[in-house]
Order: structure tokens, then C-alpha cells, then sequence
């Protein structure tokens, strides 16, 4: 519910806080006091349309801070979930309004577009008067006004779940049927294409490979008789290392006389002829790599030959040849077992079908059945509200060819405003002021099933009084026991079944330069001076203070 409101700089209002309770709140006060100016500054919190002129005179900017407190599982947590914000139970949503008509949105001190605020707004209120019935304007609004009534959210939910069964099901069809359709189309070229690549057998990095090996081939027969010469000169007949060992060995034999001249020179002889043998080793290594069959050679040869002329024929790289061989395969298995496959979808397609439709049969009855409650429920509010002769009915068109995620039921609301008129959809049939009560008896009936947790009614009791007025008042009291109402009005008997009476006025400052609207929330004496003034107009008198004091106390009997 709104637990509190704070407007800063908006057309008149300076600055402005309310605290809200749970219940009926009322807003009252004499015409051009300000009522439409804090309706339209609340809508603006909400995501409403922004504009320049509600920025007061003289001032940069303006801002309106709505505070909720939400239940978990709220709709709106979902909304703050799915666009990365923080959800702590308490939301506050805020709206800074630039004299340039720029706008700027936050919620929890988050900056959000326009639209994320505008789609969590309409999660937690709904703003309802003579010129205001966003709730009614869509017919799909009414189907799920139905099935909230009815109960019937978890089926819709289920219905939605086999809907994107079914679709996906027919997806892989349609995709299976269109891949035998273009393979039938290409068979001869496919079955020798497949035939053909599957001979070759391409393997990825495979010509890679083969330019590698085929490189180092041709390099080591360039260098294979230096090889082969500096093996001989290290390790063959012209080596030094048997005579550079005898002259080891002969050093050794002097050692004992003079060791400090020979043991250096016989270090690094030894030294010299492990560095030979070790060359040496090295070379054969390079020889056997070196070596090559000149068979291998040409066969490599004719193998990248044979590769790179198929890429050139299937306008492929080499290194994807493998892939084309693997799809070309797929294709060919498509045409030759794809009939067996087309059955098993086809199947599995119809299952779907069943389901759904089967399903969707179920909640089209569900809901015709429901129907008949809401309208003899929405019926039996009517006549208290000066509609006695109008009928409400709940029109359900099924169209099994035309179905959707929540079924093929088209849903909308319909009245007959008197006996032998034509009945027709509720927003085109009834006035304004009908419709306005069309909507209470709605939403009385509805409670708090489908309903956002906020409900604001700008001036609903407009041309009506007595009897009406007080069943207006009746049925907002009894509405505001399920979720939180807020009523603008102008009916003394609304005002009276208030829990909380807020007056609205205009004051005059700097020597009436200029003027501030102010909100105050009424004790129990002022109250019925309000409602006193409400009856009676300018001049308060004593029956109208007495009146006042009776339609207070019938109010909480």
C-alpha cells in the first residue's frame, strides 16, 4: 500500500508530505483547491506523461516521491527482479521533473526508464475516475479480470506452459519437413556429393599437416649431404676423438709428475671430445629426420592435390570439407530416414495439440461458467448505484481456430444501460458518470482478486447525491477493508466513511503575491466541519453541522 507521499515544487504545492494508512482515505476541499494538481503529481511518481508546466514558478526542477510497502511475491518485486534492482519490501518510487521538460525516474534510489517505473506504478496503483478507466480500455485487462475472479491464474499458467510445448513442437517439424523438402530437391547431387566426400574422408587440419611435413621433406633433402659431411668429420674416419683420446691418455700417465700442467689440458680435451660425441648425435638425429621415402613424398603430394581440389569444387576451405562431408551425410541420412522421423513429429505434434487443446477446452468452460457468477454478482451492486435498469454481462466468444498462450476465449466486458437500448462494450456504451460506477461495482465484487494493492477514485460521485452518494460511500468502505482506496470527492456521504480525511486548500502568501496548496489531515472537530461545509456550501449552519454529526455516526454503526 502507499505509505507516504512528499511533492516538492509541483504547480502550487512548495513542499508536501502525507502519511497514508491502510483503509478509505478521502480528499476533499472546495473546487480549484488542488486535487487534480496532487492526483496528477501522485501519476507522475508513477510514470505518467511528464511535462514542464508542473514545475512550479521559478524553480529548476520538481520532483514527487511515492513510498510503498509491498508483500513479498508482490507482481512488482518480479518487475524490479527482472530489470537487475534491489527489492527490500519497501519501494520508493521518485520522479524529478526539469523546468526543460526533461524527466528523470528512480526507484529505491536506482536509476530506471520511464517505462520500468510506468510498468511498476501500474503493478501497485490504479488510477480510476470519469476520464480515467485504464483498467477497462483493453479487452485482454478483462480476461484476466475474469480469471482472477474465477480463480483461474494457475490454469492459465499451465495453458501458457503447454502453448510453448505445442509451438516448440511444431517448430522441429516445420524445421524437419523444410530440411526433407531441400534435401528431396537436391538427392542426386547430395547422394554423389556425400558419396564422394566420404571416400576422401577430409579430416580437420589435415592440409595443414601435409604442407608442414611436405616442407620439411623438401628442406632436409637439401641439407642432407651437409649433414651427412659434418657427420663424418666429427664421428667417421677423419675424426679427431681417437687421437685426441690418446693424447688423453698419455697426458694421464704424466700426471702424477706434474699435475698442475696436465690436469687442465686433460679437462679440456675431455671436455672437447664429449662435445664431438655429443655433436655427433645430434647429426644422426637430423639425418633420420632428414630421410625421407620420395613414395611418401609424392603421396602427400597427391593427397593435398585431391584436397584442394574438392575445396575449389564445393567452395569450401580445406578445413572444412569435414563439416560439408558431415552435413552432406546428415542430408542423405534425412532423405532415407526422414520419413520415419516426419511420422514420429507429426505425432508428437498432434500430442501437443490434444494438450493444449484439450486444456484450453477446459478453462473456455471454466470461464463461461465464472462469467455467469461475475455478472450476476456485478448485477446485484448496480441498482444501489442508480443503475437499476442497466444489466451487466460478461460477452465470451471461443474460437478454437484461433488460439494463444491464455486460450482462443475473447473476453469484454458489455452493458445495457436501459430496457430496449442496444447492449454494446462497457467503455463505448456508458456516460461517464455510468461508467464510473459500472467500474465500483466491478471492482467491489473483484476485491482484492485482480486488483493492484492501490486504488484511487478521482471523483466518481460526480452528479449524484443521497442515496447514491451514500452507496458510492458504502461500497468504498467495504472495498478499502480488501486493498487501500483513495477517493477524491465532493459527496459529504463518502467523506464520512472515511479512516482517513484529508482537506485540500489554497493559501495565500506574501500578501496574496502568491498561492500554495496544502494538504491536512483532519481530527474529529474539523472533520465534521468539512463535511458540514460539504453540505451546506459557504454559509455553515447549525442543521448542516448536525447533519454532518449524523451521517458521521451512521457511518461507523
Amino acid at each position: 500500500m502507499l505509505a507516504r507521499l512528499s511533492i516538492r515544487d509541483i504547480v502550487l504545492i512548495e513542499r508536501l508530505d502525507i502519511e497514508f494508512s491502510c483503509g478509505l482515505a478521502v480528499l476533499t476541499g472546495e473546487t480549484g483547491a488542488g486535487k487534480s494538481i496532487l492526483l496528477d503529481a501522485f501519476a507522475l511518481a508513477l510514470g505518467g506523461r511528464g511535462d514542464a508546466g508542473l514545475v512550479r514558478h521559478g524553480v529548476e526542477q520538481g520532483q514527487v516521491t511515492a513510498v510503498f510497502d509491498v508483500p513479498k511475491g508482490h507482481p512488482a518485486s518480479a518487475i524490479l527482479s527482472d530489470n537487475g534492482l534491489d527489492d527490500t519490501g519497501e519501494m520508493i518510487l521518485r520522479r524529478v521533473q526539469l523546468a526543460d521538460g526533461r524527466t528523470r525516474a528512480f526507484i529505491n534510489d536506482q536509476a530506471i526508464s520511464v517505462q520500468t517505473l510506468k510498468a511498476v506504478g501500474s503493478a501497485l496503483v490504479e488510477i480510476h475516475g470519469q476520464h480515467d478507466e485504464r483498467a477497462l480500455v483493453d479487452a485482454s485487462t478483462h480476461r484476466r479480470l475474469l480469471d482472477a475472479f474465477a480463480g483461474l491464474e494457475k490454469d492459465v499458467a499451465g495453458l501458457e506452459q503447454l502453448w510453448d510445448a505445442r509451438r516448440a513442437a511444431h517448430g522441429v517439424l516445420d524445421e524437419h519437413r523444410a530440411g526433407m523438402e531441400r534435401a528431396a530437391r537436391e538427392a542426386d547431387y547430395l547422394r554423389h556429393a556425400a558419396d564422394e566426400l566420404r571416400k576422401l574422408a577430409p579430416k580437420d587440419g589435415e592440409e595443414t599437416a601435409l604442407a608442414e611435413r611436405r616442407t620439411a621433406m623438401m628442406q632436409g633433402e637439401k641439407i642432407a649431404a651437409d649433414l651427412r659431411e659434418a657427420q663424418d668429420a666429427v664421428g667417421g674416419n677423419h675424426s679427431p676423438v681417437p687421437a685426441l683420446s690418446a693424447a688423453v691418455r698419455r697426458l694421464e700417465r704424466r700426471a702424477a709428475n706434474a699435475p698442475a700442467l696436465v690436469e687442465p689440458a686433460v679437462k679440456a680435451i675431455d671436455a672437447a671430445i664429449n662435445a664431438l660425441e655429443e655433436a655427433e648425435q645430434h647429426l644422426a638425429a637430423a639425418l633420420v629426420a632428414a630421410d625421407f621415402d620420395p613414395g611418401e613424398l609424392e603421396r602427400i603430394e597427391e593427397r593435398l592435390f585431391a584436397l584442394r581440389a574438392a575445396a575449389r569444387k564445393y567452395s569450401t576451405p580445406v578445413d572444412g570439407l569435414a563439416a560439408l562431408a558431415s552435413k552432406y551425410a546428415a542430408d542423405v541420412a534425412l532423405i532415407d530416414a526422414g520419413a520415419d522421423q516426419l511420422k514420429k513429429l507429426e505425432a508428437a505434434a498432434r500430442e501437443a495439440d490434444m494438450r493444449y487443446g484439450a486444456a484450453a477446452t477446459r478453462l473456455s468452460a471454466a470461464r463461461s461458467k465464472s462469467a455467469q457468477k461475475l455478472d450476476k454478482a456485478v448485477n446485484a451492486e448496480l441498482a444501489p448505484l442508480k443503475l437499476e435498469r442497466a444489466t451487466f454481462t460478461t460477452q465470451l466468444e471461443s474460437d478454437a481456430q484461433s488460439p494463444g498462450p491464455q486460450g482462443f476465449d475473447r473476453i469484454e466486458f458489455w452493458v445495457q444501460t436501459n430496457p430496449g437500448t442496444r447492449p454494446g462494450p462497457l467503455m463505448k456504451v456508458a456516460s461517464g458518470g455510468e461508467l464510473s460506477r459500472f467500474l465500483l461495482a466491478l471492482k467491489v465484487v473483484l476485491s482484492d482478486r485482480g486488483s493492484a494493492p492501490t486504488l484511487v477514485f478521482d471523483e466518481i460521485d460526480t452528479g449524484v447525491g443521497g442515496a447514491v452518494a451514500d452507496a458510492i460511500g458504502a461500497r468504498l468502505a467495504r472495498l478499502a477493508g480488501k486493498v487501500q482506496v483513495m477517493a477524491v470527492t465532493h459527496a459529504p456521504q463518502v467523506a464520512a466513511r472515511a479512516n482517513q480525511h484529508l482537506l485540500i486548500s489554497k493559501d495565500a502568501l506574501d500578501k496574496g503575491k502568491r498561492v500554495v496548496t496544502r494538504v491536512n489531515a483532519l481530527a474529529a472537530d474539523h472533520r465534521r466541519e468539512e463535511i458540514a461545509r460539504m453540505l451546506a456550501g459557504a454559509e455553515i449552519t447549525a442543521e448542516a453541522r448536525a447533519a454532518a454529526e449524523r451521517l458521521l455516526r451512521a457511518a461507523t454503526a
